[in-house]
């Protein structure tokens, strides 16, 4: 199943850079330069990513705010080309996932597209859904019976066999054919259809039940394929709530990612998610902490990293990007100072970011 992607440009250059970027990366290039037919497309056709050349900011936005309220297209990922005048807070301003500077550079704008694609990839997978009908529990302050409509691996939808669930959070739990051992699960209602049908969102999903969870959808999607592979970052700056990686391919702000080190005795992983992103150069995450497992993960990661006494190589995969304020990574107070960098605002340039790095690493240095 190809990936597909819409592409909004007059510039014919970079209309011919991009076709070869994508081409190579086996990404279809879907091309209009109107903005009326662009947004005509939008709303007919499902892409897994949106293009916008950003001639005019105002037409720009016009065209993300209506991917965002197409149903078929409000999870593609966004990408506007701004020119210098525009900068990267302007495309940001405009609702973008993504953004990059013209003029367009092939190896450069293949190495952003990278990442891209394996968030293009993962999202699609996330919503790949199996038809599928198995008794459910729903376990609340009441217990409600369900069966499952169809499942994926972001979520599922049901139906109620009796009296209808309206408390937000439940655990279910449920048997799928061919699973060694029950799935039980915390989810949130993410939508009431008509009547007795709704839609879970799960969420605070162990490893090992995503493991089982996608293992089962593999053997039984019509067209499985797999991730791309991580993306190699190396580490440059650490704390007990962040770090910061440096890559020429890293995922946009509010993307969900897996952070991995291996070391000749063990390989430890931790979930963070993306608050600040420089294209091209780096991102800034936030280790999530919500659970006592994430907790357990952060912990063996920063001692694991701290102990080799240098900056290590990590490989990074997303997870999923977060979309709606429901589904948001929770932004609470903090006091670690590298993790009040990253929640800055983006126009906040990188030469000022990096300065601002070092400043507190000779502060801690000092104390």
């Amino acid at each position: 199943m190809n990936l597909k992607c819409l592409l909004l440009s007059s510039d014919d250059k970079t209309v011919r850079i991009l076709r070869r970027v994508l081409s190579d990366l086996e990404i279809v290039v879907d091309h209009c330069a109107a903005v009326d037919d662009g947004i005509r497309r939008i709303t007919r056709h499902r892409f897994e990513a949106i293009i916008v050349d950003c001639a005019s900011a105002d037409e720009a936005a016009n065209v993300l705010r209506a991917a965002k309220a197409a149903p078929v297209n409000k999870r593609a990922l966004s990408i506007v080309l701004v020119e210098s005048s525009v900068g990267m807070k302007g495309g940001f301003d405009m609702g973008a996932h993504f953004v990059l500077h013209k003029p367009l550079a092939v190896e450069r704008a293949k190495g952003s597209f990278r990442a891209v694609r394996a968030l293009m990839k993962r999202e699609r997978r996330l919503q790949l859904r199996v038809p599928v009908q198995v008794p459910v529990e729903c376990i609340g302050s009441g217990n409600y019976k369900a069966c499952t409509l169809d499942l994926c691996e972001g979520g599922m939808a049901v139906k109620f066999t009796g009296r209808v669930a309206k408390e937000g959070s439940l655990r279910f739990a449920l048997e799928l054919p061919g699973m060694a051992s029950k799935l039980e699960v915390w989810g949130e209602m993410a939508w009431e259809g008509n009547g007795d049908q709704a839609g879970v969102r799960f969420k605070n999903v162990t490893d090992d039940q995503r493991l089982a969870l996608r293992t089962w959808l593999s053997t039984h999607l019509p067209e499985p394929e797999s991730d791309d592979p991580p993306v190699l970052c190396r580490l440059t700056d650490l704390s007990l709530g962040g770090c910061y990686l440096t890559t020429s391919s890293p995922f946009p702000k509010s993307t969900r990612v897996i952070l991995s080190m291996k070391t000749a005795d063990l390989e430890v992983r931790a979930q963070a998610v993306v608050r600040i992103t420089h294209p091209e150069f780096g991102m800034g995450v936030e280790f999530l902490k919500a659970t006592t497992e994430q907790q357990e993960q952060v912990r063996r990661v920063i001692e694991t990293l701290r102990a080799s006494g240098e900056s290590p190589e990590l490989l990074v995969e997303p997870d999923g990007l977060e979309t709606s304020p429901d589904e948001a990574a929770p932004i609470t107070h903090t006091d670690d100072s590298l993790v009040g960098l990253f929640r800055q605002p983006e126009h906040v340039s990188v030469e000022i970011f990096l300065q601002q790095m070092q400043q507190q690493r000779q502060v801690q240095t000092q104390s």
